[in-house]
């Protein structure tokens, strides 16, 4: 277990025990971020973590608990809950608890988003609880962010290399960008109406919330709806991608299907008159058996099938196809 404790407004870091932890959360000067690092791996404890820091609200019962997902609540001025956060290629949830003096957050492994926030807070100095809580939470949207536009340039790269040149690994890592985008949403969405329902109700509850508060509730409000706009967007490009893929395949099995026509044309022809000549007809047996007979009747008509199909296939499809295009493109020009 690492604990790190903040001292505010100084904003001086450091290391401690649970115990000088417990202390530092019952002291009546300025206001303590605490953050818990339970490890990835935590040994049980019977007695729950809120009560090991002196917690004695009701609220703080499933602090640290591994098995909690997103969540919220507020219980006479204190606001606890789980919000969800990018950890490299998947997402992770940390427990957080404020009220008016102290910042508490649980997670289970080192975090990016708790290293980077605590270095920034001897820059940032917030001055309470409530602006620390929204910095927080703000970089918690900062991780969905970061990680919904990476993943739309990576869509992006493959359906233009997709273009180029088709590979079979495109459609595997196409659709691990499509899982991507899907865990991402679903991870992403309940939070999104848990905190909309919070702010709400809380805006609507407490009519003298500050000009300041309400700015936050606003801004906080606005970036939720945003990661939800591109996390969309991201799902869109990726299926976008899908049917692009698609419709490659589908050409260059059209491309295929249409050869296979074209050599099939040519021998169905060849094959038929070579079964035909080699019945055992009375007139075939006892008439064509000259070699004049045989150029004119074995050897003429093959030609002439074979020129037939050439014909029709050439001139009713592509010629055709090509003289039509070139029409359409002079009508175009003259109008």
């Amino acid at each position: 277990m690492i604990v790190s404790v903040v001292s505010m407004p100084e904003g001086v870091v450091a290391r401690t025990g649970l115990a000088q932890a417990r202390e530092r959360l019952t002291a009546t000067s300025g206001f303590v971020i605490v953050d818990i690092d339970l490890g990835v791996d935590p040994p049980p404890d019977e007695e729950p973590l809120s009560r090991r820091l002196g917690l004695d609200d009701a609220a703080g019962e499933w602090l640290g608990r591994a098995d909690e997902h997103v969540r919220a609540e507020y219980h006479d001025g204190t606001a606890i809950g789980v919000v969800p956060v990018v950890r490299g290629n998947e997402v992770t949830h940390i427990h957080v608890l404020a009220d008016q003096r102290r910042f508490i957050t649980v997670h289970h492994g080192p975090v990016e988003l708790i290293e980077a926030f605590i270095d920034q807070l001897p820059q940032d100095l917030p001055p309470d609880v409530v602006t620390t809580l929204f910095l927080f939470l703000q970089g918690v949207l900062q991780t969905f962010r970061r990680a919904v536009t990476q993943a739309h340039l990576e869509v992006e790269d493959l359906e233009e290399a997709m273009f180029e040149r088709r590979q079979p690994e495109h459609v595997q890592r196409l659709a691990q960008l499509r899982r991507r985008a899907a865990h991402l949403h679903r991870a992403f969405l309940p939070y999104a109406a848990v905190a909309q329902e919070i702010l709400v109700r809380r805006r609507m509850a407490d009519h003298h919330l500050s000009e300041e508060r309400q700015a936050m509730n606003r801004l906080h409000e606005h970036t939720v709806q945003l990661v939800l706009v591109e996390i969309e967007a991201l799902r869109d490009a990726a299926r976008r991608a899908a049917t692009s893929y698609a419709s490659l395949v589908a050409d260059q099995q059209n491309v295929v299907i249409n050869r296979l026509t074209i050599v099939s044309m040519i021998f169905l022809p060849l094959s038929f008159l070579t079964g035909f000549f080699g019945m055992n007809f009375a007139y075939l047996t006892n008439r064509l058996m000259s070699e004049d007979s045989f150029l004119e009747f074995g050897v003429g008509l093959q030609v002439g099938a074979v020129v037939v199909a050439l014909y029709y296939v050439l001139y009713r499809t592509h010629w055709r196809q090509l003289r039509d295009s070139r029409t359409r493109d002079a009508a175009d020009d003259r109008s």
